[in-house]
């Protein structure tokens, strides 16, 4: 296998293709959409979709922001708190995690994270990159109370996120930025 291609950009390193790269996280560009926090996946620009992924990113929300809507999927999925603290809203219920708490999600688990204290909070984040995984948006009283829920359960995500803002590349978000 050979070394990735890396461009730098005036948001940070991206590897141009799928090969190896040692790369700090704080010098690697990131995406972010209002509200749903900032974030660095590690597929591949040139992975099939419909291939075998990894599934890992790390993603860094504040106070307040969500990775997303509360859903339940047909995929395991697993959450390692790396820094600051959020609250997991599961199966309507509330858990607060901090530094090092792991959340281990199995498939059919109703569930979403957002962000909480007063730093950022930076999750490593794992499960199946596979686009054709079957995903439920639920309505949910307890994750409402934090913005994120939908008002109404659906199996679309165009229905679940509609017209959000586009998602950007930034530059890495503390707690990674450049050493």
């Amino acid at each position: 296998m050979r070394e990735a291609q890396m461009q730098v950009t005036p948001e940070g390193q991206v590897p141009l293709d799928g090969g190896w790269f040692v790369a700090n996280l704080g010098r690697l560009a990131w995406e972010s959409a209002p509200g749903f926090g900032t974030w660095r996946d590690f597929n591949a620009p040139d992975a099939d979709p419909d291939g075998p992924g990894i599934g890992v990113h790390v993603h860094v929300f504040q106070p307040g922001e969500s990775n997303g809507y509360y859903h339940e999927e047909d995929a395991q999925e697993g959450f390692l708190v790396l820094s600051g603290e959020c609250v997991a809203v599961v199966e309507g219920e509330e858990r607060r995690m901090r530094q090092w708490d792991y959340f281990h999600s199995p498939p059919g688990t109703a569930h979403i994270t957002v962000g909480a204290g007063d730093e950022p909070c930076a999750i490593l984040m794992f499960g199946s990159p596979d686009p054709r995984r079957a995903v439920t948006w639920i309505a949910n009283a307890t994750a409402a109370r934090y913005g994120a829920s939908v008002e109404r359960t659906t199996t679309r995500d165009s229905e679940a996120y509609g017209d959000l803002p586009a998602v950007r590349r930034v530059p890495a978000r503390r707690p990674f930025g450049p050493s």
